[in-house]
């Protein structure tokens, strides 16, 4: 049996049908320190409640699963040191073994269909890191979407990536990829890039209506929408380009390999940016909980 607790708040909203928006948690416990990241991580649930739905932050605390958090148990993770980074490879063993746990996309994604959750807002996914043709060093991210049926918006997949490979990965695999408003797939930190997405929507009643679609016609896997980060927050992908290529070759350097490398690589990206890579994270994290409210108001709809 799945040791698991929704907050009252989930509770609440799973008896009425109302909407929900998953969140994960290693934004919080990796991503920016306290207090700044539960100052976010509040920012961001308010969002989704200003926007009509309820949010559902997701961690794995002392063993439990938990789908929503309290403030006093969102204060305690912010607080925390040492949290395991879970995705669907330790997921099982740090619930078995009563260990806390933020949860990646993935491991969120898992949790969020087994909450009967059907959408999740996020800052961007994982994907083929470059060089990945000698380490293969790709997200379990891209798999997840591939098999489990949670709508994820994202402002497109973390541009240290090699995002090319990364949609390449993902048109194999079969998954969505729909940009909203705009034909470019958009590059995280900035708001387009060269690469063309492979399906555009301006409506977050179609998004609903085709996740909806899949399930009807029995495939597997979720959408990934592609949401653009607002203009006036983006750094632009010509600045940023020789940034990320200073900070790959760092990292380099270093001999970061393995799940070391996104941290490393945002962190020198904070201090290279003189930390605006963090204030446009930010931004788009909450305009992406925004969409996703708007697409989990249009999922109840047509439920």
């Amino acid at each position: 049996m799945i040791p698991i607790a929704y907050s009252a708040e989930v509770n609440a909203a799973r008896a009425a049908g109302d909407a929900i928006v998953a969140l994960e948690s290693t934004i919080i416990t990796h991503g920016m320190p306290y207090p700044q990241n539960l100052e976010v991580a509040r920012q961001v649930e308010g969002d989704i409640r200003a926007a009509g739905a309820v949010p559902a932050t997701i961690a794995v605390m002392n063993g439990t699963l938990h789908i929503g958090l309290n403030d006093d148990q969102l204060t305690k993770l912010a607080q925390s040191k040492g949290v395991a980074k879970l995705s669907r490879a330790d997921m099982a063993a740090c619930i078995a073994t009563g260990g806390t746990g933020a949860t990646t996309v993935a491991a969120t994604m898992i949790a969020a269909h087994l909450a009967g959750i059907h959408v999740f807002a996020t800052g961007g996914i994982g994907g083929v890191h470059k060089g990945a043709e000698d380490s293969f060093d790709i997200s379990a991210d891209l798999m997840e979407l591939a098999q489990t049926p949670v709508t994820v918006v994202a402002a497109g997949a973390k541009a240290i990536l090699d995002v090319a490979k990364t949609l390449e990965v993902l048109e194999t695999q079969g998954v969505p990829v729909i940009a909203y408003g705009q034909d470019a797939f958009p590059a995280f930190w900035s708001a387009g890039s060269k690469l063309k997405a492979p399906l555009r929507m301006d409506d977050p009643a179609q998004i609903a209506a085709a996740h909806k679609m899949r399930s009807a016609l029995g495939l597997p896997g979720g959408q990934l929408i592609a949401n653009p980060i607002p203009k006036d927050a983006e750094i632009p992908a010509t600045e940023l380009a020789p940034i990320i290529a200073t900070a790959q070759a760092d990292a380099d350097r270093a001999g970061i390999t393995g799940k070391g490398v996104t941290p490393y690589l945002l962190q020198r990206i904070f201090e290279l940016t003189d930390g605006r890579s963090l204030e446009a994270n930010i931004a788009l994290v909450r305009n992406n909980a925004r969409l996703a409210s708007k697409i989990a108001l249009e999922m109840r709809t047509k439920q």
